[in-house]
This record gives structure tokens, C-alpha cells and sequence, in this order.
């Protein structure tokens, strides 16, 4: 069987469990789980959540902390509800980039510290394009499907 055969024969056995709206939403929890963590985490010891914010230098260190909380939360429930998903993920994606840029300074670190820390900063790369790229669909879904209704 010719591969273009083998593939299209493959994605007709995996598009229906794949394709499916659980799994789309699995997926969306798995990239806002550390920030639903981290978010319920801060609201219930926000003590820690203000040393956070000190020990990177961030001031006024309490009013960042709350920010943090709602961000975090607030657009983690945007993205699994479906309403106004782009905004939620794109919060996400600029503040983990900005975190990244704060927590993650690994240019500035000796070995092996930086090692780590390049791992962590690259990896948040990968979460921002993972925002980044469900911003697109949704904007896209949101546009096509006003286009279509105007045919």
C-alpha cells in the first residue's frame, strides 16, 4: 500500500477517537494545569504567593500576587469553557513569556543551574506556542465561521 494510502487509511481510524471534543479538552487541561495548580496553590497560601513575588524582585508584591491569582485562574477558565478562548490563551502565552523571562535568566547562571533553567525556559517556549496556536484556531474558527454565515 503507497504511504499517501497508509496515511489516509491511519488518520481514518484515529480521527473519530482523536477528533473527538473530550479529547480537544483534555488536551486544553493539560496546558492550563500548571497554571490551575499554581493559581489555587497562591489563593490558599497567599503568603507564599507574596514571597514568590519578593524573592523575583516583583513590587508591589501583593497586588502582583493577587494579578497572578485571577490571571492565572481567569483565563485557565476561559480556555476550558470555550468563551473568549483567544483572550485566555493569549494571557496566558504573554504572561508565561514575561515569567520566563523573569525566573527562567539561565544566561546568567553557572553550570549546572543552567542547565535546568535552560530546560524550564525553553519549555515555556513550547507552552506560549502551545497559547499561541490555540489563539489562532479559535480567532480562525471565530472568523470562518462569520464569513459562512454571511454566504
Amino acid at each position: 500500500m503507497p504511504n499517501a494510502e497508509k496515511d489516509a487509511a491511519l488518520v481514518a481510524i484515529l480521527r473519530p477517537i482523536l477528533g473527538a471534543p473530550v479529547v480537544r479538552w483534555i488536551a486544553l487541561l493539560g496546558l492550563c494545569a500548571a497554571y490551575l495548580q499554581g493559581g489555587f496553590n497562591k489563593l490558599t497560601d497567599f503568603s507564599s504567593a507574596i514571597a514568590e513575588m519578593q524573592h523575583f524582585g516583583l513590587s508591589p508584591a501583593a497586588p502582583l500576587a493577587a494579578a497572578t491569582i485571577a490571571l492565572e485562574l481567569g483565563a485557565s477558565v476561559l480556555i476550558l469553557a470555550g468563551i473568549y478562548r483567544w483572550i485566555g490563551a493569549l494571557a496566558l502565552a504573554g504572561f508565561t513569556l514575561m515569567a520566563t523571562f523573569i525566573g527562567n535568566r539561565f544566561w546568567q547562571m553557572a553550570p549546572p543551574e543552567r542547565f535546568m533553567a535552560a530546560n524550564g525556559f525553553f519549555e515555556h517556549l513550547g507552552l506560549v506556542g502551545g497559547f499561541l496556536l490555540i489563539a489562532w484556531h479559535d480567532i480562525r474558527d471565530v472568523t470562518g465561521s462569520r464569513r459562512a454565515s454571511k454566504d
